[in-house]
């Protein structure tokens, strides 16, 4: 036993909503890209067993101020959020209330994708339109925090993973295009984003679904962010045709309550895929320092869908075609014979 659960053990016993309870030692209940771990307790209360999360969050590296302040948020705008039941910021403890565990991605499929993605969009627009209303501090998503973002993908899976640093020739027509992604995502409306908006990180719910978790690293940035998030999705994809359903869906409820123009529809796809490449751009860079710095190697079997929609998107456009045939005729393959590789060591 580690001296920071021996640490989580001796708060539990002063927190007060288990202050009558009888429970058992908490159980690992998942981890995500970051330094929280997660664990869920089921106690008895009243005869009743009660599940919840608790949230670890070591200070020196996380701070849990941001997620109880937007949680708090997020539930005056009607969405669904685990309550936080107990805080000790100073020690990076929270108690939440448990939604369950059946992700998005667990449960997604062919039967169930427009039921799950349409509710997904419902809660994206009431998120987007009444952040409006309720107001929380958040940073801005500016050029600053996008130029960051998208150095991920040279700076940790072309140069650190792949040992391949962009080529001197490239380094113009790359700038040109991390350019032309900043300025595109600038000049959207800007609206509350949750930034990590997808499969993972939605919970299926039988009332309030669905239930929105990792919230706290939200911002005020480009209303696309996180639709291109969720139907873009770096764990699970769809077919073109239904992505483009989805995305007229939230096209139109996006003009119904007067986040776009009815007649901003070419506009507004160019920039949702332009969103996309940054997005993906800065996820394969993610996934790859996840592997190399934090040892969580399974985000490297993520990185070759991240990097499809990649070629995919970019081809589209001629000021992006330089970024599809990078992708699709070295970044691609060079990946894909890494993990073979790897493949073949672990055996």
């Amino acid at each position: 036993m580690t001296a920071r659960f021996q640490q989580l053990l001796h708060w539990l016993e002063a927190c007060p909503p288990l202050a009558q309870a009888q429970y058992e030692q908490p159980v690992p209940a998942s981890n995500d890209a970051s330094f929280r771990r997660y664990y869920r307790l089921n106690a008895m209360l009243s005869d009743q067993t009660v599940s919840y999360i608790i949230m670890d969050a070591p200070p020196q590296h996380e701070d849990c101020e941001p997620f109880v302040r937007i949680a708090g948020a997020l539930q005056q705008m009607g969405l669904t959020v685990p309550t936080v039941l107990a805080q000790d910021l100073s020690q990076g403890f929270l108690l939440l209330k448990d939604l369950g565990d059946e992700t998005y991605l667990s449960q997604l499929s062919d039967e169930s994708a427009d039921r799950l993605y349409g509710d997904a969009l419902d809660a994206l627009i009431q998120m987007q339109t009444q952040s409006r209303v309720v107001t929380t501090s958040v940073p801005a998503y500016n050029a600053d925090l996008l130029l960051a973002e998208m150095a991920l993908f040279p700076d940790w899976l072309l140069a650190t993973y792949l040992e391949t640093p962009v080529e001197r020739q490239n380094a113009q027509a790359w700038q040109n295009l991390t350019h032309l992604l900043t300025q595109s995502a600038l000049r959207q409306p800007q609206t509350f984003v949750h930034r990590d908006y997808h499969s993972r990180n939605l919970m299926v719910l039988s009332e309030g679904n669905p239930g929105i978790l990792d919230f706290q690293d939200a911002v005020k940035g480009p209303m696309t962010y996180d639709a291109v998030s969720l139907l873009r999705d770096c764990y699970i994809s769809w077919p073109s045709e239904q992505v483009k359903d989805w995305q007229r869906q939230y096209f139109l409820q996006s003009v119904q309550v007067g986040l776009l123009a009815k007649d901003e529809w070419s506009g507004f796809v160019k920039a949702m895929d332009l969103m996309g490449i940054q997005r993906h751009l800065k996820a394969a860079g993610i996934f790859a320092r996840l592997a190399l710095r934090d040892g969580k190697d399974g985000y490297l079997q993520d990185i070759p869908k991240t990097l499809g929609y990649l070629i995919s998107i970019a081809a589209l456009y001629p000021e992006t075609q330089f970024l599809a045939g990078l992708v699709e005729d070295q970044v691609l393959p060079n990946v894909t014979a890494r993990l073979v590789e790897a493949e073949k060591v672990s055996l």
